[in-house]
């Protein structure tokens, strides 16, 4: 597999597609991301991102850019920053498989949640306007931005569910009882619905947020493969399963962090702010929406993996490690489980 993109297609496709686009392009890919390849693209007059699916054979509705360049563009001018949107080619032929081309927004990427080039006071204030911004994600009036069938209706769990127990079992390289279990159990213990049904995002942790330049405000929410209207919890539990993960570049979690003295927010803070912030008095049996979330991130990584092994991950030797995760994952929601 190459992870190299014809520049000379992509310029070709822009030029009437973009206002403004003029060659020379030049592409540089992104180092981080397993799913879908992206590049900065540098013109003479500016720079633009361009996202695309990968090469090889894919699960189906895997690597939905379509799906990604939709949302972002229904979210323009709301309370969620997101990038501008310039063009989307569903036209394979052109570089080999589907692709979106948006703005290049400045700012950074905090790959770790320790924040550790951060003062306390600006960690806090990070983190802060994290849950802000998930709150908002789940306030978007759906049916005003155009995204009522964005996702089916019915239980939003139920499906997650069957839909990524299929997606491990097709990617399935091994026999782990752990996941065997924790999938069982998820399937047994599904809550009732509450009437809730929001925009989701599906993958929300910092290092998918690109903060301002020089101050804690998020210019864009980044990777919106996993969005759609779902049950507004699996966002917030899956913040807490990733800061329950070992610190490093593999675990990129909280697990050991003293936070209080360096200036993070506990998981019980970031909830009750979260919950404050969209008028909730409390959250139930917050384990099975944890427990849930391993299951998920197991599910992806077993993809990760598979992909790797088959020549076709957008980081082969990234991937691999990752995907060594996959039964830790499955004992931690085993874990939260017998929290409910």
């Amino acid at each position: 597999m190459t992870n190299t993109l014809d520049t000379n297609a992509v310029a070709k496709w822009l030029t009437p597609h973009v206002d403004g686009v003029s060659g020379p392009l030049e592409a540089v890919k992104f180092s981080q991301g397993q799913s879908n390849p992206t590049y900065l693209l540098k013109t003479p007059a500016r720079d633009y991102v361009l996202r695309r699916k990968p090469p090889g054979v894919l699960l189906k509705s895997a690597h939905a850019v379509e799906r990604e360049f939709r949302v972002q563009k229904a979210l323009a001018g709301s309370a969620v920053p997101v990038a501008q949107m310039h063009a989307l080619c569903e036209d394979d032929s052109v570089i080999g498989s589907a692709f979106y081309v948006m703005e290049a927004v400045q700012g950074r990427v905090f790959a770790e949640p320790t924040l550790p080039d951060l003062a306390p006071a600006e960690r806090h204030a990070v983190m802060s306007e994290m849950n802000r911004v998930l709150a908002a994600i789940h306030d978007v009036d759906i049916a005003a931005a155009g995204l009522s069938d964005y996702g089916p209706e019915g239980n939003y769990y139920a499906r997650q569910i069957g839909r990524w127990s299929k997606q491990y079992e097709a990617s399935q390289t091994a026999d782990i009882p752990d996941m065997t279990a924790l999938i069982d159990w998820l399937q047994s213990n599904i809550p009732a619905e509450d009437g809730q049904r929001t925009l989701v995002h599906g993958d929300y942790r910092i290092d998918n947020l690109l903060f301002a330049p020089s101050e804690p405000r998020i210019a864009a929410v980044l990777d919106w493969e996993l969005s759609t209207i779902g049950h507004p919890y699996a966002d917030l539990a899956a913040v807490i399963m990733q800061w329950s993960m070992p610190q490093g570049a593999e675990g990129r979690g909280l697990a050991g962090v003293d936070r209080a003295a360096h200036g993070l927010m506990s998981d019980e803070e970031f909830i009750a702010a979260y919950c404050a912030r969209r008028g909730l008095a409390g959250i139930d049996g917050f384990g099975f929406y944890l427990a849930f979330c391993f299951f998920r991130m197991g599910a992806i990584l077993q993809g990760v993996l598979k992909r790797a092994l088959d020549g076709n991950a957008s980081s082969p030797e990234q991937a691999k490690r990752l995907g060594a995760y996959v039964p830790e994952f499955a004992r931690a929601g085993l874990s939260a489980a017998r929290t409910v």
